[in-house]
């Protein structure tokens, strides 16, 4: 019997009572406006409930549709607060002014634990707007959410050596590349919404699962419903999420499933 095959039926066996009683603290979840006119808060909030789901830090654009969702389940929801008032300025929100004056209002009105997701790549880090934003997450000491690449990323703790950084979507990287950056910057995390392998649902991929066991401590889940419709998806990504972390040891699969994003949150 091959070693794959003996992998895939050990994973049938062990999945079942290792899913049971596996929480997941869902580390990239949106609530945004268009979804918040097809799915009732309510209806969210049952969704991620039955999902298993324990804690999620949510953004959302605009970030009303956060607000409903804490009023609805604040035992789950993590505010972030995302720079967009609609989902459609991803590529331009680091040249508008009037970011700026969004963030400041919200921030005072609402308490947040992220500034984020935001989309920002190479020097875009470097725009005032970008800027200013990370001046007023260092004011309160907030992690930042980033969507970008290395450069970006290296140019965010230029600024701020300090940072709490949760690279979104870091999965899409090689894992020798994420590796890296988790080795030059202790203070930063890896969000796994979407990942490299994902294609593979049986047997996770043997070099994830080393830089797994090298940095047990700095990654987390995400689904990303980046659109209405993934919210769907919330139930089978966690059943999904939970299938390749029954892979990982016991202590490993439980750090990157919710142990993690609760060490992130109380680091200061």
């Amino acid at each position: 019997m091959s070693r794959v095959l003996l992998t895939i039926l050990a994973f049938v066996f062990a999945f079942p009572a290792f899913a049971e009683k596996l929480p997941i603290f869902d580390a990239h979840i949106h609530y945004s406006h268009d979804a918040v006119q097809l799915t009732p808060p309510e209806e969210v909030a049952r969704i991620l409930r039955e999902a298993g789901v324990k804690k999620a830090l949510v953004s959302s654009s605009d970030d009303d549709g956060t607000q409903k969702l804490l009023a609805a389940a604040p035992e789950i929801v993590v505010p972030a607060l995302r720079p967009y008032r609609r989902r459609g300025s991803i590529g331009t929100w680091m040249h508008d002014p009037a970011v700026v004056d969004y963030l400041k209002e919200r921030l005072a009105k609402y308490e947040y634990f992220a500034i984020g997701e935001f989309h920002a790549y190479g020097d875009d880090i470097l725009t005032p707007v970008v800027q200013q934003m990370i001046a007023m997450a260092r004011e309160r000491n907030l992690i930042l959410h980033h969507h970008g690449d290395r450069e970006a990323l290296d140019l965010i703790y230029k600024t701020w050596p300090e940072a709490r950084v949760l690279w979104a979507h870091s999965g899409f990287a090689p894992p020798g590349e994420v590796a890296d950056a988790l080795k030059t910057y202790p203070r930063m995390w890896s969000d796994l919404a979407f990942r490299s392998d994902m294609a593979s649902r049986e047997v996770l991929d043997p070099r994830w699962e080393r830089v797994f066991k090298a940095y047990p401590d700095r990654f987390m889940v995400g689904t990303d419903t980046f659109a209405p419709e993934r919210w769907y998806y919330v139930g089978s990504h966690a059943e999904y999420s939970r299938a390749w972390l029954s892979q990982l040891p016991d202590d490993v699969a439980r750090m990157i499933a919710y142990q993690n994003a609760e060490k992130m949150l109380a680091t200061k």
